[in-house]
Formats: C-alpha cells, sequence, structure tokens
C-alpha cells in the first residue's frame, strides 16, 4: 500500500447537536469501522458535548486516574475511549474536541510519533492563524508558550486511523485537580495556578468565543484538504452507537476494566 494524502480524499464534516460522553466514545468506533469498511468517506467530526466528563485512555487505571467520589459529587461521568492516551477533563463550554477517521493509507509505514504529527499539522497551522504561536510535542500534545493546548489520541483499526483530539478552551483547573488524581501528584508541590499555566485555555489566547474557534479550524482543515463535504451521523451508524452505549460505554466492567 502507498501512502494517500489529505489532498487525495474527499473529506466530510459531521457536527451534530450534543451528545452524551458514553454516546461520543461509542461514535468514534461505530465511524472508525465505517470508513474502514469504505461505507463512510473519511470524516471530520466536531464534538459537543452534553455534560461534564472525565474520558479515559484506553489503558489508565480507573483508581490511579480519577477520584470517583469527587467526579460524583460534580455530576461528572466517568467514561473510557478505545484510543490509548491520558485523562481527559471534559466541560461542555470549555472544551473542543473534534475526531478525524482517515484512511490507513494515510499513516502508511508512519510509527506512532510521525501519525500524531500527520493529524496534527493542520490544527497547529491553524492556531498560528490565530495568532497562537504551537507546536507538536510528542507523543501526543499540542503546546504553546503559555502551556498545554490539547492533548491527543489515536487508535487504528482494520483500514482506518482514529485520531481525536481534546483542546482547552477554558478550564476550571480547582475542580479539574480534585477528579484528577495524576494532575494532583504533578502539581501538588506547585499549587493550582500552576494548572493554569500547565494547561493554558484557547480564551485567554485569542479573546474568541468557543464557537469562532471552531468555525476557524473548520475552514482551516477545509481549506488545506480540498474542501469538506457537509455531511451526518446516519440511522444505522446511530443504532449501533446506541447498543455499543449499552453494551459497553456505560457498563462499568468497560469502565474499569484496568481497575
Amino acid at each position: 500500500m502507498s501512502r494517500s494524502h489529505w489532498l487525495d480524499h474527499d473529506w466530510e464534516l459531521v457536527h451534530e447537536g450534543p451528545q452524551s460522553p458514553a454516546l461520543h466514545m461509542a461514535l468514534d468506533e461505530v465511524m472508525v469501522d465505517e470508513v474502514s469498511a469504505g461505507r463512510r468517506a473519511p470524516t471530520l467530526r466536531v464534538w459537543e458535548w452534553a455534560g461534564p466528563a472525565v474520558v479515559m485512555g484506553r489503558f489508565q487505571s480507573l483508581r490511579n486516574e480519577v477520584d470517583l467520589e469527587a467526579a460524583q459529587r460534580h455530576g461528572i461521568d466517568v467514561v473510557r475511549r478505545i484510543s490509548g492516551g491520558g485523562a481527559m477533563f471534559i466541560e461542555p463550554g470549555n472544551t473542543i474536541t473534534y475526531s478525524v477517521f482517515a484512511p490507513l493509507s494515510m499513516v502508511e509505514g508512519m510509527n506512532f510519533e510521525q501519525a500524531y504529527a500527520q493529524m496534527d499539522a493542520w490544527v497547529i497551522a491553524a492556531l498560528g492563524e490565530l495568532g497562537i504561536q504551537a507546536w507538536y510535542q510528542p507523543l501526543n500534545d499540542i503546546a504553546s508558550p503559555a502551556g498545554k493546548i490539547a492533548g491527543a489520541a489515536q487508535a487504528r483499526r482494520g483500514k482506518a486511523v482514529l485520531h481525536h483530539v481534546t483542546m482547552a478552551y477554558d478550564i476550571d483547573a480547582d475542580k479539574m485537580l480534585e477528579v484528577l488524581r495524576i494532575g494532583r501528584e504533578k502539581l501538588s508541590d506547585k499549587g493550582t495556578t500552576s494548572a493554569q499555566k500547565r494547561v493554558d485555555p484557547l480564551r485567554s489566547q485569542t479573546g474568541m468565543t468557543r464557537e469562532a474557534v471552531i468555525a476557524a479550524l473548520v475552514e482551516s482543515f477545509r481549506t488545506r484538504h480540498g474542501g469538506l463535504a457537509a455531511g451526518g451521523i446516519r440511522e444505522d451508524e446511530l443504532a449501533r452507537a446506541q447498543r455499543l452505549v449499552l453494551e459497553k460505554f456505560s457498563n462499568p466492567e468497560w469502565t474499569a476494566i484496568v481497575p
């Protein structure tokens, strides 16, 4: 298989209304499998969150990463995705999340570091156009002089690759430190101000609304990659995802598969 490029494919945009954290996990699994099977065009999906969440990586320990009592106290869903990487703290108005479902040929012969850089290049360029000096920081961060902006994760399934990114538009650092144990350990000797430096929100760097940042990112993708047709989630995809929510992504056994 020879390596393909962004312009070799016809891309589709999916940007639906708010959905539950568990349904987002399920949609990523369904849609990457649909691209792999050739039933869906390569797709950029922008997420809208129906509620707050902690999204754990596939291989993370639940008890090591998350203070479940604090999560319950704040009404935060704890879910586990199918890709690796670290835990993400999500609040609907404070977070920008998207998934790219691409043919595996786009990362043909690449190691993970190269594949992350390939999938994040358009975002870094878009941030530059918004006045943010951003760079890819191996293995899976997008960073700026003021701090980390985003974390990425990736999974290869069949003939497709799923690459998803969570960006901090704004952040409640106090709440994040209550819920994420790992953040506490890294920052316990430095205090909360350090958390705000470590994760520097796009709001403070751009002065733009969340919606305006999303629009700029989508437009950057469209102009760089030869277009972006309007699309949506098909009924059969949604039905499969809803089944997966019940069977897997809202099932405590999956959430605690690494206890």
